[in-house]
């Protein structure tokens, strides 16, 4: 069986290293390049997106912002998962918020803003702080604007303003306006859906960002309630959408609530942690899913953590070491704060993942993204 992934980066790479032992062929279109590339061997080509519609039995996306007129042409080849529509809905805000609200998913109180009088009514709608998103493209904390004083207002406006009007013409952009929420902490749920509709989701995990980039997941144990909750939304947002493969949910945690913060219609960085800590990692379920095959357990086999690794080439071989740790290199070039690879750790108990996280964080170099990870880490 042939699949073609839209997108040619490191979820891509993931989902092709999971697949050689299903006996699955990977091709990756390179939305640079607009050539289909071998995604382990990116200088190995196969010609323009047609032919890897033709070389497909199945495609799919590692990312939602994706051209509309890909997705067109791969739907129209009866081949791609999910849909179009799921795919767009994860790459605009404003589609995400409808779909949450028809599934009766509970978000935070938003406005939509596409002139400035949605700019001030937003502003008599919502209590500060507010926090202004772009509906298209934002992603790692870009395409963001905190409101916290009135008197920024009119400065915020024409930040904002200023923004919209440098976008694509071809782009419908606008902005989101959502009243900040005071959460607890930020879970993610990763799950599956097979063409079948049957579902599956992995154990919630807990997120912390350094500079709004996703930095280290932990896999969350004895969450009962929360993991019942989360994956109640999960299902219905999942069949709101039709959706085939795995799907994200980011939530912010407000007491016992779960707030939907936002949805990722692929494989996650905050899923990475299945690789060792699951029986059927997400990239291997996103594939069979896609791939018409049975999906596979998401039970959690051991306590596990992921930490990115934000801005590094290298790292101490010491790590190698420590009990429980695999490094995942991306083969990118280095570029501060770019995600070059992740370290999965895991152990047979909570408390000696504790111990390991520990001997990680005192082998990891002394940088300033570093830094607040051993910080968060030793607070575990």
């Amino acid at each position: 069986m042939n699949l073609l992934v839209l997108g040619a980066g490191q979820l891509a790479r993931m989902m092709a290293l999971a697949a050689k032992p299903l006996n699955i062929e990977i091709r990756a279109y390179d939305v640079g390049s607009n050539q289909v590339v071998d995604p382990l061997r990116p200088t190995v080509t196969f010609g323009a997106l047609t032919d890897g519609i033709s070389f497909a039995d199945a495609i799919t996306a590692e990312f939602e912002h994706i051209n509309h007129d890909v997705l067109a042409l791969c739907e129209q080849s009866g081949k791609l998962y999910p849909s179009s529509q799921a795919i767009k809905t994860g790459g605009d805000r404003r589609l995400e918020k409808q779909q949450l609200e028809a599934c009766g998913a509970a978000n935070a109180k938003h406005a939509i803003i596409a002139l400035e009088n949605d700019f001030r009514q937003a502003l008599e709608s919502l209590s500060l702080p507010i926090i202004f998103k772009s509906a298209l493209e934002g992603y790692d904390g870009k395409g963001q604007w905190r409101l916290k004083s009135q008197a920024d207002a009119n400065a915020t406006w024409q930040d904002i303003s200023t923004f919209l009007l440098a976008a694509d013409p071809k782009k419908k952009q606008g902005i989101i306006a959502e009243q900040m929420v005071p959460f607890d902490r930020e879970v993610s749920l990763v799950g599956v859906r097979d063409q079948s509709g049957n579902t599956q989701v992995y154990p919630l995990a807990e997120n912390h960002h350094t500079n709004g980039v996703l930095s280290v997941s932990t896999a969350l144990v004895n969450e009962k309630a929360l993991q019942a909750q989360a994956a109640d939304i999960f299902d219905r947002v999942a069949r709101q959408l039709e959706y085939v493969g795995v799907l994200a949910i980011e939530f912010f945690q407000v007491g016992d609530q779960l707030l939907v913060n936002e949805i990722a219609p692929r494989v996650h960085n905050s899923g990475h942690w299945t690789q060792q800590g699951a029986e059927t990692c997400q990239f291997e379920n996103h594939v069979r899913a896609v791939c018409g095959l049975p999906i596979g357990s998401t039970a959690l086999i051991r306590p596990t953590a992921m930490i990115n690794i934000l801005g590094e080439d290298t790292l101490p071989t010491s790590l190698f070491s420590i009990p429980g740790v695999a490094i995942h290199w991306y083969g990118k070039e280095k570029r501060a704060g770019r995600k070059m690879g992740h370290i999965n750790v895991s152990a047979a108990t909570s408390a000696q993942l504790k111990q390991s996280l520990e001997l990680v964080a005192e082998a990891l170099p002394d940088d300033e993204t570093f830094s607040d990870i051993k910080a968060y880490i030793n607070k575990i």
